[in-house]
């Protein structure tokens, strides 16, 4: 099922919502707590764009580490393994931006997750 503005949830790691849909893109907003970290996981259908806003993230993506601080960015291609990890005190903040043909959880394959969840499960 499509994203849409506003839409929004509540998940073990954070939280997400979606600020804007576009015909082949979407704007989230995620907030990552502290000590808590996303799946592993990769997507068939997108591409991301995630720029930390606040915080420093902790990002894997391919065999690559990145620590991007804010106004810093890292560019998570299609059917790449990637994964958002907070290892600090306070939260971090993430604008994603994804881009591709479908767009929605249901293009979430896990790997590895911190809370026991399927893919498609956000």
């Amino acid at each position: 099922m499509p994203y849409t503005a506003g839409e929004h949830a509540e998940r073990p790691w954070g939280r997400w919502i979606v600020l804007d849909v576009m015909p082949r893109s979407v704007v989230k907003k995620l907030t990552i707590y502290p000590g808590k970290r996303i799946s592993l996981q990769r997507h068939r259908f997108r591409s991301e764009l995630w720029t930390v806003v606040d915080g420093v993230a902790d990002v894997l993506c391919g065999h690559q580490n990145f620590q991007p601080r804010p106004g810093e960015q890292v560019f998570i291609p299609r059917g790449s393994l990637h994964r958002l990890s907070n290892t600090t005190d306070s939260p971090v903040t993430v604008i994603e931006l994804q881009f591709g043909h479908i767009l929605s959880e249901e293009d979430i394959e896990r790997f590895d997750d911190d809370f026991g969840r399927q893919s498609a499960e956000g």
